[in-house]
């Protein structure tokens, strides 16, 4: 079984210690978002790897050895963009997320990175132009250090057009959802840009986008996984079958420990938030010796059925 830790939200910027507990522990208690059922996820016995998603992963660094020490592959997903302080509020300089990236790629092999430029969003301050141009100047700064960099388009759900409304108003930019053969054109001339520099471009979850010369991505890559456990000495065969979780997903089958509405980071085109304020309160009520991220309000009134997964 391969684990997410978490496409909902950061745990390795904001939730280490909770995480790091919970793996001595060996196992963790989620919620599932739709059908608020618990389940316990084992995080040692069993697991065959970790995909980590963050935009800081310096927190994280202990952790990251105690995992390898234990015999057990991840893959760390680090967002990086490059947007204006109007659209990324509090997330870490781009200098510094450069670095922690090389000084990951340096202890662990390079297959532990993967870079996500995700996701590209159309604005007044970032048009289209304006990511060729971004996009260049960070993939030659990460040559040698990742192999692959995943991007997708922004999904303007009701809520991210809510928060994207509410920052236009306040810093004055405009936004769009471009034409399909605009997008197709800029991902054609990013992954020219990204092969430059031994970088392969995937498209995240948007087969519609898909064209000649792109491939689409498995973020949670079950193959990468062994290939990391390779370059440390390790025989790892992990038995997973693509199981992604919307259309044109080509992920392996995972098992997410995360929450929404979690992350403090303030990016406004965030999915996986949709109020800030309410991130920030859920984040300070964090307890990291919970055997939850965050335990869901009504666990003492209801009970719920618990299967180990």
């Amino acid at each position: 079984m391969i684990v997410s830790a978490s496409y909902r939200t950061d745990i390795p910027a904001f939730y280490g210690r909770w995480f790091l507990n919970r793996f001595r522990a060996g196992w963790a208690k989620a919620v599932n978002p739709y059908g608020r059922q618990i389940s316990t996820i084992p995080l040692r016995s069993g697991v065959d790897g970790f995909v980590f998603w963050t935009r800081n992963p310096g927190p994280f660094r202990d952790a990251l050895d105690e995992i390898r020490r234990a015999g057990l592959p991840f893959v760390l997903q680090v967002t990086l963009t490059g947007y204006p302080r109007a659209l990324e509020s509090s997330v870490i300089e781009v200098e510094r997320s450069l670095a922690l990236m090389s000084d990951l790629a340096r202890a662990h092999g390079p297959r532990v990175v993967a870079w996500r430029y995700d996701p590209i969003l159309a604005t007044s301050a970032t048009p289209l132009d304006w990511h060729e141009d971004n996009f260049a100047r960070l993939a030659a700064r990460l040559e040698g250090i990742t192999d692959e960099v995943s991007v997708s388009f922004a999904t303007l759900y009701r809520k991210t057009e809510r928060n994207l409304a509410a920052a236009a108003r306040a810093h004055h930019f405009g936004w769009s959802d471009p034409a399909p053969e605009d997008k197709r054109g800029l991902l054609r001339s990013l992954a020219e840009r990204a092969a430059g520099h031994g970088i392969r471009l995937t498209l995240c979850s948007q087969p519609d986008l898909l064209t000649a010369g792109i491939e689409p991505s498995s973020c949670v890559d079950a193959r990468r996984l062994e290939d990391v456990a390779k370059n440390w000495g390790l025989d790892r065969r992990i038995a997973a079958k693509v199981k992604g979780n919307r259309p044109g997903c080509l992920c392996h089958e995972s098992r997410d420990i995360g929450e929404y509405d979690t992350c403090p980071h303030g990016c406004t085109y965030c999915y996986a938030v949709g109020s800030r304020t309410l991130a920030k309160r859920r984040f300070a009520e964090h307890d990291p010796d919970s055997e939850f991220l965050l335990p869901p309000p009504w666990l003492d009134a209801v009970e719920k059925p618990q299967t180990l997964l």
